[in-house]
């Protein structure tokens, strides 16, 4: 962490982490106190790494936004929405570990929380008017559950939505970097992310490159990930992919897994999508596509059959899976789910 921003109903303050001890701000995030925060995901994991605990209570406002019909806003975005202010312009890659911060970085920086509360008021009265707060509180509560900790690294793939659209040997080329990254993140006490990006494991996966200079021109790989014999590291996990071992099947799954899917999961894509947008939902936060496929294959326990996606296409979806319902154009260019007649 290179600077940790607070803002509370009267005041905002920089935090320099590397001259101050944040262990003393567990006692903050261990608290009664709601934490609204911004896109949270990867500063859960530094909090859990700097201050030994993450928020006890969380307000994720991009989350809560998804839940008023906005797909994953940037901050920009939802500030522009919701309050009509325009952020500051600012460099996020420069060098945040340079001291001093330069003007502009801590105005851009301060931006990132300044509106941060008045933005959870007016989405907290959206919600309420829709009817849909506690779906959103679910949401960010689950965001909490979720593991941060030290992972299975040959499991670290499944954290990383597109490597699942991967096939062969791409596929086992981003099992083996995702294993590397979890690695070295443990080693080095830093977030996955820092280690090597998402968009970069995926790329190297797809474009496997054979020396370091082509890595370097890999699509979301920069220098910096590639100090220290990282580089190296990298081109090593590639060519350790072929000994991967097989990918464990799924449990807990159902016979309706059995045979291609691709078509009941193109099928249902179709209209969870459509759902989303009649609810003026975030489609990605109703159900990704590895939802659907664990859906469609019987699984256990999958996110569109519990909590608030059940309760609102739950059971359309059972029917639609088991035969019981059929999907029609409705004429209109959208899609319509009927009963099936069994006569």
């Amino acid at each position: 962490m290179a600077l940790l921003q607070i803002a509370w109903s009267d005041g905002l303050a920089l935090v320099d982490p590397l001259a101050v001890d944040l262990e003393a701000f567990a006692a903050v995030l261990d608290s009664d106190v709601l934490l609204v925060m911004h896109a949270a995901g990867q500063d859960l994991e530094v909090f859990d790494r700097a201050c030994g605990t993450a928020p006890r209570h969380l307000f994720d406002t991009q989350v809560a936004a998804g839940f008023v019909g906005m797909s994953t806003p940037s901050l920009t975005t939802l500030c522009e929405r919701e309050l009509d202010i325009r952020l500051p312009k600012g460099d996020r890659l420069s060098d945040w570990l340079a001291r001093p911060l330069s003007g502009s970085q801590l105005e851009y920086a301060a931006a990132d929380v300044l509106h941060l509360l008045v933005i959870h008021d007016q989405l907290t009265e959206d919600l309420t008017s829709r009817g849909r707060l506690v779906w959103a509180q679910d949401e960010c509560q689950a965001l909490l559950d979720r593991s941060r900790g030290p992972r299975e690294p040959l499991a670290a793939w499944e954290r990383i939505k597109e490597v699942r659209r991967l096939r062969g040997a791409a596929f086992d080329r981003a099992r083996s970097i995702a294993a590397w990254r979890e690695r070295e993140a443990a080693a080095r006490d830093m977030p996955v992310r820092s280690v090597f990006p998402d968009l970069a494991v995926v790329a190297v996966a797809q474009d496997h490159p054979a020396d370091e200079e082509a890595l370097r021109r890999v699509r979301g790989v920069e220098g910096r990930h590639l100090r220290n014999g990282a580089g190296a590291a990298v081109l090593q996990a590639i060519g350790d992919a072929a000994d991967l071992p097989p990918v464990p099947p799924a449990p807990g799954r159902s016979n309706r897994g059995k045979g291609d899917q691709r078509a009941a999961v193109t099928l249902v894509s179709a209209w969870v999508s459509q759902a989303a947008r009649d609810l003026e939902l975030d489609p990605t936060l109703l159900g990704t596509r590895s939802d659907i496929e664990a859906l469609v294959r019987g699984e256990e326990g999958t996110r569109l059959a519990s909590g608030w996606r059940n309760d609102i296409v739950g059971e359309a979806l059972n029917d639609l899976l088991a035969g019981r319902a059929a999907l029609a154009f409705d004429g209109e260019g959208g899609l319509l789910l009927e009963d099936r007649d069994e006569t």
